[in-house]
């Protein structure tokens, strides 16, 4: 069985008719939410339809509220009367969502049951896209996006060959990449293609890959209800990187992926499910990707993904991952955003699927202790999570490797920080310590400083200097550092300040140069600090 993904007609008339009813409906994020309130939304975010049911009930047996049918019918699963349908799609009817695959009708009557076949949500984001770059949108985008219905709405367990819509996972990925103009940009293991419109923004042509014929079925529905012109945007079946290498083989200014690295045991009685298991033991998937993207990187190219990791006895995160990094020979930074046991682990999973302790214990039981008695036998003790950057250097060796661990909460959208960090890296590398000197050097605008005095003491005993946004970095300031971070105003050169400093705490210029400069280049690195 492959409905309905294989059953989804795009027909550019109906998709029209579709937009504007969506439109004069006030079916938005915004819009649902004003129609559900705080507490029905945020239930929702929970997985809890309850009190949405509530919210979108027609108590008054009047007409519905477009919105409060479209929420029922294809968020919520609710069948909805054929007078309410043709309500909503006051422009398309219920024939024309039929005929693009988005409703089953049972009857013609205005009081026939008409149910959806598919999920059909609004999405907002921001992508960290800069008008300044030539294109005329701004960092926020406006979308609907199909998908398969979800537990929620059919009460069941997830098929095997469950599309995904846009989840947490999705939502981070596309605000943590890189958002300048690209010419050709690769989204492996597509989905639904939110990735693919993301970056159809910014980009020339984009090739979608996914192993999941269901999955481009629903990228390509999206991308012609999102009005992408067909020709920038290219969708190929395989797996992995196997569509675009090879024979003729391809290189891409960007590679975005949010691959099916879910780590799960390959046992029977553990259903494997096309979005999130890649077929492969452990976190191999994760590992290939980062060592063999280079190969379809054009030089100066950028490869950003998602991915977990093991964590294994008697080892740190970072040692695992770096020796991909190594492997690769590409410039790598690898942000670990959190870290899970193999039981919390294996309990996030084994629900994500859809199988719970209440509905099916003995199901519950037996895939827990198959996802544990996986982990033991590779002596897994944690199981990380965190978003990857590679680049291919245009020249010569690698030079970036950066592995660090940020768990606490970020500024989105990160990718101007992605971006201006690896900038930052480069503007670095080609300077010495001599040549630093000579630069002049401002402090960024979201910076603030924090300092903390005992009762009576005239000096503060800890100096905190705050970044506002992106990864909220706090650096702990000696007095030194503290004094040229304050002095860099674009007037004076590094090398000026450290002299200054030098005469006023009456130890020499090469003395507080020895002191300053080092983290000088953190501060640059991180964006605390940048060039005037």
């Amino acid at each position: 069985m492959s409905e309905p993904a294989d059953t989804l007609r795009p027909d550019r008339a109906l998709l029209d008719a579709l937009r504007r009813d969506l439109t004069v409906a006030g079916y938005t994020v915004d819009g649902v939410e004003d129609l559900l309130g705080p507490v029905a939304s945020a239930a929702l975010h929970r997985e809890e339809p309850v009190p949405a049911l509530r919210a979108t009930a027609d108590v008054a047996g009047v007409r519905a509220d477009p919105r409060a049918t479209l929420v029922r019918a294809f968020v919520l699963g609710v069948e909805v009367s054929r007078a309410a349908a043709e309500g909503a799609f006051g422009t398309l009817g219920v024939a024309g969502a039929e005929r693009l695959g988005l409703v089953e009708a049972a009857g013609s009557g205005p009081g026939d049951a008409v149910h959806a076949r598919v999920d059909l949500r609004p999405y907002e984001a921001v992508d960290g896209l800069d008008p300044a770059d030539g294109h005329d949108a701004s960092g926020a985008v406006d979308w609907w996006i199909a998908s398969d219905l979800g537990e929620l709405a059919t009460g069941r367990a997830l098929r095997t060959d469950h599309v995904l819509g846009v989840g947490g996972a999705s939502t981070t990925l596309a605000q943590v990449t890189v958002r300048d103009p690209r010419r050709r940009v690769l989204d492996l293991g597509t989905g639904c293609g939110i990735q693919a419109l993301h970056a159809s923004r910014h980009a020339a042509r984009v090739v979608g890959t996914d192993i999941s014929h269901r999955a481009l079925a629903f990228a390509r529905f999206n991308a012609e209800l999102a009005g992408l012109a067909p020709g920038r945007f290219e969708l190929r079946a395989g797996s992995m990187l196997e569509p675009v290498t090879g024979a003729g083989e391809e290189l891409f200014d960007l590679v975005v992926s949010n691959p099916p690295f879910v780590i799960t045991p390959r046992v029977a009685g553990v259903p494997a499910y096309e979005y999130r298991d890649g077929g492969r033991a452990g976190d191999a998937i994760v590992r290939e990707l980062v060592t063999g993207v280079g190969a379809v990187l054009a030089p100066g190219g950028v490869a950003q993904l998602l991915g977990n990791w093991e964590v294994r006895r008697g080892e740190e995160w970072h040692e695992r991952v770096g020796e991909w990094l190594d492997e690769s020979g590409l410039d790598g930074w690898v942000v670990q955003r959190e870290l899970q046991d193999p039981a919390q682990y294996a309990e996030t999973w084994i629900r994500d699927g859809g199988t719970t302790p209440d509905r099916d214990r003995p199901a519950w039981a037996g895939r827990y202790g198959a996802w544990l008695d996986d982990f033991a036998s590779r002596d897994v003790e944690a199981i990380g999570f965190g978003i990857v950057t590679l680049r291919r250097p245009v020249s010569g060796p690698a030079t970036l490797r950066r592995l660090e661990e940020v768990t606490g909460s970020v500024r989105q959208p990160l990718g101007p920080v992605v971006a201006a960090t690896i900038a930052a890296h480069d503007w670095l590398a080609t300077r010495d310590d001599d040549a630093i000197a000579v630069e002049h050097l401002v402090v960024a605008g979201d910076v603030t400083e924090e300092r903390y005095l005992t009762p009576g003491d005239a000096d503060p005993s800890v100096v905190l200097l705050c970044q506002g946004r992106g990864f909220g970095r706090t650096v702990r300031a000696g007095t030194a550092l503290a004094g040229f971070v304050g002095a860099c105003d674009g007037e004076l050169t590094v090398g000026q300040i450290v002299g200054a400093l030098g005469s006023l705490l009456g130890v020499g210029a090469a003395e507080v140069a020895a002191d300053v400069v080092p983290s000088v280049r953190g501060l640059v690195l991180d964006g605390l600090l940048a060039p005037a």
